[in-house]
């Protein structure tokens, strides 16, 4: 584990309503006024979506949002060699969320790490890590919230998404045309904020038809650099050129962002989105 900066506030976060809503509504839910209320502490999310759509900066929003210490877990380096020595460090790891707490823990890409349950060349190493790290989830009175952020939900085994495991699943998917506004609002603002209004937001939004958020920022990055290398202020035009040469994921990877997309629609998860 590995302490990270929560260094992404609300605002950053163009769109995904839902889970703001949601996020707002918790702000106290690790106080002493909600313990004496009677409330549990919350067990956790589970973010699963499209590459690129704000899961990684949802979990750092989280912990700035109700101003916990962050924590990112890199699962792969629980599994070592010797026998007995995975399940020692999963317990470890555990333990010292636990001495840490109130506190964040961010499992990037969970989905990855259950993707080893499906190979049996490791002797179950893999099914008795992941068994502990679950029985946990369940189970853990302390207060530690963990985010867990996925992109192939066919990974995950059923028995991770069941209620009880985590307190809610949301779904971010590609934005919508009202999204991606406010998501070229929010980057505009931050690298030009005196010259918001030279843009056609709305333009810009039409063109970029599924596009993720994190394309997004690479498109106003990259009109930025053809600004600079021309020794003047980008613009509007410069942010189409790099629309133009801009081919989105949701097109090189159709096939599984459309099962994604199917697995969402089928009511097993909350959407992130209002739209």
């Amino acid at each position: 584990m590995e302490f990270c900066i929560p260094n992404k506030k609300l605002s950053d976060l163009g769109g995904l309503d839902n889970f703001k809503a949601w996020l707002k509504q918790r702000d106290e839910a690790f106080s002493q006024s909600a313990l004496d209320y009677g409330l549990p502490y919350p067990k956790g999310l589970l973010l699963v979506g499209v590459q690129g759509t704000g899961k990684s900066i949802a979990a750092k929003i989280i912990a700035d949002e109700w101003k916990l210490p962050l924590l990112k877990l890199d699962f792969g380096r629980l599994f070592a060699s010797l026998v007995g020595q995975s399940e020692s460090r999963v317990r470890k790891m555990i333990q010292t969320a636990e001495a840490l707490s109130p506190c964040i823990l961010w499992v990037d890409e969970i989905d990855k790490a259950f993707a080893g349950t499906q190979t049996s060349g490791d002797s179950g190493t893999t099914s008795r890590v992941l068994a502990t790290f679950i029985t946990w989830l369940a189970e853990k009175t302390t207060p530690v919230f963990v985010v867990a952020t996925a992109n192939n939900i066919e990974w995950i085994p059923p028995e991770v998404v069941r209620k009880g495991r985590f307190d809610e699943i949301f779904f971010l998917g590609l934005p919508t045309r009202q999204e991606r506004e406010a998501i070229f609002e929010v980057h505009l603002k931050n690298s030009r904020p005196t010259r918001l209004d030279t843009f056609q937001i709305p333009l810009l939004s039409d063109l970029t038809k599924d596009f993720s958020g994190a394309e997004i920022e690479a498109i106003i990055t990259d009109a930025m650099r053809l600004g600079f290398s021309k020794k003047r202020e980008f613009t509007n035009e410069d942010i189409i050129i790099s629309i133009q040469n801009c081919v989105p994921l949701a097109k090189t990877k159709s096939k599984e962002i459309k099962a994604l997309q199917s697995w969402a629609e089928s009511g097993n998860v909350v959407p992130a989105s209002k739209y």
